[in-house]
């Protein structure tokens, strides 16, 4: 099937309109999921046709073995409009699924699997031997009728089982690699607020969230408190992870606010990016900046300079091969997050988006913000980038080609910037021709 083919089937059903008849409302509900696990399967095996394609091209032009898969997981991402990272996990999907698992992929192919669910059935069985992962493939998934009707938790308690069952010691290789991953992490939520996650072991997890509801339960209610248990939780995490003395009290970090100075100032209302979380309303800002000061805490003010029009933040250069501090710290501000189109990984890299070797210069406009994984992706052999010139009035912008020929391009954010206003005497004098 060519893409022309799938693109006509994609305007066939933006022409559709909604039935006002509940019956047939619901078997076109019930035939677009089964599409969807459709186009997912064959997702799956063009994925997996893609990196065989690269790899044994490569091969076949004398590259090392390492360099056969390099960057492929990124073509994948950028196909699919998400990151790297997920890239990385659809290819390894579709490997499994069209070389192991044979019997997975057709309940795929048929609709009676979703995308998920599959996914569920590849990661239970990842720590097994191919022998072992092909024999929970047709136990599970060789007769429709297994697994008909069952939800997310039932397939995977039954892979679960099925791969403790043949293969235990490698179920507890599993569990010792999951412990080496152990993280924290930081995702933003509704209304501004944000999600602190700790990724730990079980027992550790338990263990923390007990003591953290024995102290709770021993100032719930006690005198003038008003806080829930879930709010007091809260607070005594935060505080004993600072080092604050109370939640109200700020830490000793450095938290980047980047705001104009008629929002700081003037009580203007463009929004403020947040490093970390994201653009922020002016009013949350200021309420922010006042906390601050209200607290004992250190208030530093930089300024940034960027074109009103545009937002464009002003350049910098420098003669060194690599980004010095103040350059790097420009480009995280003007960047905030990894500068690949659908990656919202943090920046790692300051990257030279025309490499030093074919005449690439340390500026501002020729760095890029980059993840880790993205930035070794574009290091691949086919891989093309420059920089747009740098043009008054305009966003930094860099354009990008992959070994298969597809484009893509860059834009940076906006700064938050102040609209453009006249002088005093300007408007002064605006108003005295405008009275006479």
């Amino acid at each position: 099937m060519e893409a022309s083919e799938v693109l006509k089937l994609v305007a066939q059903l933006q022409q559709s309109t909604g039935t006002v008849d509940a019956t047939a409302g619901i078997d076109l509900i019930s035939a677009l999921e089964t599409l969807k696990s459709t186009c997912s399967a064959v997702q799956a095996s063009a994925t997996d046709g893609v990196a065989t394609a690269i790899a044994e091209h490569r091969r076949a032009i004398g590259k090392p073995k390492a360099q056969w898969r390099a960057g492929v997981a990124s073509q994948i991402g950028l196909a699919r409009r998400e990151s790297p990272n997920k890239g990385g996990r659809y290819l390894g999907l579709a490997r499994a699924l069209v070389h192991e698992m044979p019997h997975t992929y057709a309940r795929l192919l048929a609709g009676e699997l979703n995308e998920w669910r599959v996914t569920l059935l590849v990661r239970e069985t990842a720590c097994l031997t191919v022998e072992d992962r092909q024999i929970i493939d047709k136990r599970l998934c060789s007769d429709p009728a297994t697994l008909k009707n069952l939800g997310d938790k039932a397939i995977e308690s039954k892979a679960k089982a099925l791969a403790a069952q043949l293969d235990p010691a490698s179920v507890v290789k599993k569990k010792q690699k999951a412990f080496s991953q152990r993280r924290t992490s930081t995702r933003p939520q509704p209304d501004y607020m944000c999600e602190f996650k700790t990724l730990t072991s079980m027992d550790r997890a338990v263990s923390m969230w007990a003591t953290l509801r024995k102290a709770a339960d021993s100032i719930v209610g006690v005198g003038d408190e008003t806080r829930t248990r879930d709010q007091v939780m809260a607070d005594l995490a935060y505080e004993r992870i600072t080092g604050a003395s109370t939640a109200k009290a700020g830490a000793a970090v450095a938290v980047n606010l980047v705001l104009s100075d008629e929002t700081l100032l003037a009580g203007g209302k463009q929004p403020a990016h947040l490093d970390g979380y994201g653009d922020i309303p002016a009013s949350i800002a200021r309420q922010l900046v006042r906390d601050a000061f209200a607290e004992d805490v250190l208030v530093t003010l930089r300024k940034l300079y960027a074109e009103p029009s545009s937002g464009a933040l002003t350049a910098m250069e420098s003669k060194s091969r690599t980004f010095p501090t103040a350059l790097a710290r420009l480009i995280d501000l003007r960047d905030r997050t990894c500068r690949t189109p659908w990656c919202d990984a943090p920046i790692r890299h300051r990257d030279h988006i025309q490499s030093v070797a074919r005449g690439g210069k340390t500026t501002a406009n020729n760095g890029a913000g980059l993840c880790a994984a993205c930035n070794h992706a574009k290091e691949a052999d086919g891989w093309e980038s420059g920089p747009r010139p740098k043009a008054k009035g305009v966003v930094h912008i860099y354009d990008f080609e992959t070994p298969t020929g597809h484009a893509y391009s860059s834009e940076a954010p906006r700064m938050p910037v102040a609209r453009r206003y006249s002088s005093f005497f300007e408007h002064e004098l605006t108003l005295n021709l405008t009275v006479a």
